[in-house]
């Protein structure tokens, strides 16, 4: 793990700001989601990346009747769909 060398305040309600400039450099806009990881003393903050309910994969997924579901899995099932009928 690699130090900024930011330091920023909690405020009275448990928020910390994250600077402009590591948003910007993480394409982190202002309705991400974050992701909150505890490893023994530290908290790690990662850019959410939404999984597929079928192989967990991040890549090319999108959202069909509020499930997550990659383009191979949509593929797969399309296949076998087409095989029943």
């Amino acid at each position: 793990m690699k130090s900024t060398g930011i330091v920023r305040p909690v405020d009275n309600l448990g928020r910390v700001v994250l600077p402009i400039e590591l948003r910007r450099v993480l394409d982190i806009d202002k309705d991400s989601a974050l992701e909150v990881y505890v490893d023994d003393d530290s908290i790690i903050l990662k850019k959410y990346q939404p999984a597929c309910i079928f192989c967990g994969s991040a890549v090319d997924v999108q959202t069909y009747q509020g499930r997550n579901i990659c383009k191979e899995c949509r593929e797969a099932i399309a296949a076998m769909d087409h095989e029943q009928a």
